[in-house]
């Protein structure tokens, strides 16, 4: 009947808007991704390890929203065999930290003292600027889909979930700083470091993979209990390396250098800049994973 249908009527219109808006924020980052690595690729003269990594950004990201936007439009949710209400906000969020990686250290390295001008220099101005597009793109579709106040939906796109995403990614940071030029074999406390890193990052991926692959139910003990307790634990870990890494790094007593060396003013990241990055991404993931203790300790529902 007429009074049956018009009370559903807004609520119809409201869930096709939401829809809409994500939609579009979707392709958004596709062409801003897509734009950012074709300009580059097709002018901007660049070669390098940092740029293979700005390329495998883009790339990546503009791959998986396309995929996305297929198994949308298509109305392909139900065959994939992932959980739907986990996939796609995992991978926009893996997205804008890509893009946001990308619109720092491409510009940083490629645009920062460069001799280049003319042709070259608009191309590499104008992947940093689509690059940046993409980035904001991203976390507009992050902001659309995570959960709200009250709303049970899937882990990823609650907080905790999202601060998961936050965790395993500055682990990856870590990695690559840490492995070129290797800078932990010095002292046991700085490999304790390293393994705080490792293990750190494989609980916190096998997190995401069970809530993407919906298998939390194979776990022994409650998945809002297991949260908790790794939280704790990993708040705990993370504290230790925080304080080791910058004493065994930068004390004289163990042959640190508090202060830049001359020689790193030719390169654009030395070894001891990046050895300030871990101690400043060491400090981050605590304070990361500190906020997902006490997310996860008030979480009361979970749906994957």
């Amino acid at each position: 009947s007429l009074a049956t249908f018009l009370p559903t009527f807004p609520i119809m219109a409201l869930v096709v808007l939401q829809s809409s808006r994500l939609l579009w924020a979707r392709v958004a980052a596709l062409l801003f991704a897509c734009v950012a690595f074709s300009v580059a690729t097709h002018g901007g003269f660049v070669t390098g390890s940092m740029y293979d990594w700005c390329m495998f950004c883009w790339v990546f990201s503009f791959i998986c929203t396309l995929l996305v936007l297929v198994v949308e439009l298509l109305g392909l949710q139900a065959r994939v065999p992932v959980s739907w209400t986990n996939f796609p906000i995992t991978f926009a969020c893996y997205a804008a930290l890509l893009c946001l990686s990308a619109s720092i250290l491409f510009p940083f390295w490629y645009l920062r003292g460069s001799q280049t001008h003319g042709e070259a220099r608009d191309h590499r101005i104008a992947a940093t600027v689509f690059s940046c597009l993409a980035t904001l793109a991203y976390l507009v579709e992050v902001s659309l889909s995570r959960a709200r106040p009250g709303e049970v939906t899937g882990y990823m796109a609650t907080v905790p979930g999202l601060l998961k995403v936050c965790e395993t990614f500055v682990a990856i940071i870590i990695f690559l700083f840490i492995s070129n030029p290797v800078s932990y074999n010095n002292y046991p406390a700085l490999k304790w470091c390293m393994a705080v890193y490792c293990i750190c990052f494989i609980i916190s991926m096998s997190i995401v993979v069970l809530c993407v692959g919906e298998c939390t139910g194979c776990l022994p003990i409650p998945f809002p209990r297991f949260l908790s307790a790794y939280a704790l634990l990993a708040v705990l870990m993370y504290l230790s390396a925080t304080i080791i890494w910058p004493v065994f790094k930068f004390d004289s007593r163990y042959n640190g250098q508090t202060q830049r060396p001359v020689s790193c003013q030719n390169f654009g990241l030395c070894a001891w800049d990046k050895l300030v990055a871990i101690a400043v991404l060491t400090a981050l993931n605590f304070l990361i994973y500190l906020a997902d203790l006490a997310y996860s300790a008030r979480l009361v529902f979970v749906r994957t």
